[in-house]
């Protein structure tokens, strides 16, 4: 059946799943529930509240927060709660990498475009972007923030990741009885443990892009970062469309996907995140980190 042409409810073994695109990325929900108004309903917030979200801080969209402050020239923007919130958190990422996670970083795709004929950027144009990157350079409270000229932020590396969190809330208060997968585009969080079966099983993707494995989960989050989706070929060379900010240049020497499973999204996709900037180090890094993963080479 069809929600204003917008989502797609289809029946399952366990209950429904709910069809919908956000953030530029297939989405859905697996609700173990056999009431198909209610997986309507819960499919229906979860759309919602990503599409609020992609609305409110893609760097793709004009008018919106994230489009203010880059087009801010130096000015100071003024701020509301949640956006202080992220902007909070990619603080925190900051300093717990080291640098390594870095939303000022996405002026790099002036230089980088990973799609089929996309250009090999030359290394003066990319060291000419470098002087662009920098959070430290940012200055924010609770009210405004303040970028210096012809920096940009970009809240993709916790957009989506942040999206899940809230969708999964939010379906979560509305059915805390209701075992749901809240999936965006590969991200995804089980907001309970499922009734009628021990866990989840998650298929994640291998070095190849396929879905190779999968990993079993009650209630928490999975995300998964690599580059078999997303690269470009220059020389016989594949590169990475994960960037690290202080080269300027693509992650090396990396596991081809790293999947972490962790309490929240948000945590799950940072740290799969940093383990591919970690580069060779990747899985001493997560093992520092304590948490459940998979690499693939």
């Amino acid at each position: 059946m069809k929600n204003n042409a917008e989502i797609s409810l289809d029946k399952t073994d366990y209950g429904f799943v709910g069809h919908f695109k956000a953030m530029a990325s297939p989405c859905e929900c697996l609700i173990e529930s056999d009431e198909q108004k209610l997986a309507l309903q819960l499919t229906q917030i979860a759309a919602n509240e990503g599409w609020r979200i992609e609305k409110k801080f893609s760097r793709y969209l004009k008018g919106n927060p994230c489009d203010q402050i880059n087009q801010s020239n130096g000015q100071p923007v003024a701020i509301d709660s949640e956006t202080f919130q992220l902007l909070s958190f990619a603080d925190a990422c900051y300093q717990l990498s080291d640098g390594l996670f870095d939303i000022t970083s996405g002026v790099l795709r002036r230089a980088w475009q990973f799609k089929p004929g996309a250009k090999f950027p030359d290394k003066e144009f990319i060291d000419s972007l470098l002087p662009l990157i920098g959070w430290k350079k940012v200055t924010f409270d609770e009210n405004s923030v303040c970028l210096p000229p012809s920096m940009e932020i970009d809240f993709g590396g916790i957009g989506k990741e942040y999206a899940v969190d809230k969708a999964a809330q939010l379906v979560a208060e509305k059915a805390p009885e209701v075992s749901v997968v809240v999936n965006f585009g590969g991200d995804l969080r089980v907001t309970c443990p499922p009734k009628n079966k021990p866990r989840w099983q998650i298929g994640v993707d291998g070095k190849s892009g396929t879905t190779e494995r999968a990993v079993s989960l009650s209630v928490g989050a999975v995300c998964t970062s690599g580059d078999t989706e997303r690269f470009i070929m220059h020389e016989g060379k594949r590169y990475s469309h994960i960037l690290n900010p202080k080269t300027g240049w693509p992650a090396k020497n990396a596991p081809k996907t790293v999947t972490v499973l962790a309490d929240q999204c948000l945590q799950a996709g940072l740290l799969s995140t940093l383990a591919i900037l970690n580069e060779e180090n990747a899985e001493s890094f997560l093992q520092e980190q304590g948490v459940q993963y998979h690499c693939y080479y």
